[in-house]
């Protein structure tokens, strides 16, 4: 049974829970989690069984079909959450604070995802000895859209050519700068601006109502975007690159368990327990091997996690540009594979080229259909453009590893949030506990904001 829980003006914009009655355990087969672990397993058999069946149009649909349901919300969402947040402030330059701290921890963050990269790259010997031709063809696509995307390109991108069209686009840093400057706008208004402040607020219930909605489609989306890419791409190409693959996973894993892991124990939680917390989103990350299936489910539980709308609103839809924790591990080692397979030696100071070239070349093509392979074609053109082709290797496994970008990614801005959070003193501790400690199942509960 939902409950709408009200929040008075001039509090934080966070969950607050009320004594509620005891609830009946729902039974396992109705955890969504357990759901969509149910549909990937059974999407995995079908495009293994029948491939040519689990490759047709029609099952590509139902993934692609629930990707952009969860599309369709995410711009009012991040609209009306950002301008809630902002026009709450009591103090504007709060946001500008949060900004940098924020952008300040990505930094950080990001450099030891590139350099484990390198680590395990170099320990591993990774590439050595690959029998494999590079086909320059088959990245031709890839390599046009590197070229076209530099710095200049990135920050003129970050302005929409009007504010319907950030929308329609549904291009999240250009959605984020809109509704920054309308938030500053209605803080500016004051009490005038008290009314649109509440209906803003009424819509962004009504939105995450909406994503719970279409999250019942969830199971049926990661069926079939697992059947099909098991069923296009098969198990012979895994199989053929199957040591950079499970190294790629290894290394994200040793990140989340050692640096995200160490990053959350110094913030005074545990992050296995937020990734329990967060499991039905990460299942449906993996069916869908897209971060942005659960961009939304990601912000409203942080906020029930105690941390303040303001903070969510900010550094979350910033983190899903600017935070690429799996995105960076990817570019490093899969450099490094290249380059050995190639029979190119890289050395110290090309290393470093790398690590820095990655930084910024991780930030210029966020938002766009292709990201990670498209960073990775734009940091190989500037370490060595001799390596560019190379791309071709890992062409028919990039789908395999864009799972864990995405993983890697998402738990990382959950991390970051919480962090960033603390640091501004608006994460409540003891919702922290409660929520890692499943004490409240969000699921039970809607968030609402009123302005009594």
């Amino acid at each position: 049974m939902l409950r709408s829980i009200s929040i008075p003006a001039g509090k934080r914009a966070t969950p607050a829970v009320s004594s509620a009655p005891s609830r009946t355990k729902k039974p396992l087969y109705r955890h969504l989690y357990v759901q969509v672990l149910a549909a990937i397993a059974l999407g995995a058999l079908f495009g293994w069984l029948a491939p040519h069946a689990a490759a047709q149009d029609w099952v590509k649909a139902l993934g692609d079909g629930f990707v952009k349901l969860i599309k369709m919300a995410i711009a009012p969402i991040i609209f009306c959450t950002v301008v809630s947040g902002v026009a709450h402030i009591e103090d504007a330059r709060k946001v500008g604070r949060v900004g940098l701290k924020a952008l300040l921890y990505f930094e950080i963050v990001s450099t030891f995802a590139l350099a484990l990269g390198l680590l395990v790259g170099n320990f591993s010997q990774v590439g050595a000895g690959f029998a494999g031709k590079p086909d320059p063809s088959a990245i031709a696509k890839y390599t046009a859209l590197a070229e076209k995307r530099g710095g200049v390109d990135f920050l003129l991108d970050i302005i929409p050519d009007s504010a319907i069209g950030a929308f329609a686009k549904g291009d999240i840093l250009q959605v984020l700068l809109f509704s920054l400057l309308f938030g500053f706008a209605l803080l500016a208004l004051g009490e005038r601006g008290r009314a649109l402040r509440v209906i803003i607020d009424d819509v962004g219930h009504a939105m995450f109502g909406v994503i719970a909605i279409i999250m019942k489609a969830a199971p049926i989306g990661a069926f079939g975007a697992m059947a099909y890419t098991v069923a296009k791409y098969g198990s012979a190409a895994l199989l053929s690159l199957a040591g950079l693959v499970g190294l790629f996973y290894l290394t994200a894993g040793l990140f989340v368990v050692f640096v995200l892991g160490a990053i959350a124990r110094a913030a005074g939680f545990n992050i296995f327990s937020l990734i329990a917390y967060l499991r039905d989103e990460l299942l449906i990350v993996l069916g869908t091997s897209s971060s942005e299936s659960a961009l939304p489910a990601l912000m409203e539980k942080l906020q029930w996690l105690g941390c303040s709308k303001s903070v969510v609103g900010l550094v979350v839809p910033t983190g899903y540009s600017f935070n690429l924790d799996g995105t960076n591990i990817y570019m490093t080692l899969t450099t490094l594979f290249i380059a050995r397979a190639m029979g190119v030696e890289l050395d110290l100071t090309h290393q470093a080229t790398i690590l820095i070239v990655a930084m910024l070349t991780s930030k210029g093509a966020s938002g766009v259909s292709g990201a990670g392979f498209i960073t990775l074609a734009a940091t190989l053109m500037a370490v060595d453009p001799q390596l560019a082709p190379g791309m071709s290797l890992v062409l028919g496994v990039d789908k395999f590893m864009s799972e864990c970008r995405a993983l890697t990614n998402f738990i990382g801005n959950g991390v970051a949030t919480i962090v960033v959070a603390a640091w501004e003193g608006e994460l409540d501790r003891a919702r922290l506990t409660a929520g890692l400690a499943r004490k409240i199942d969000p699921s039970d509960v809607a968030i609402g904001v009123t302005t009594e």
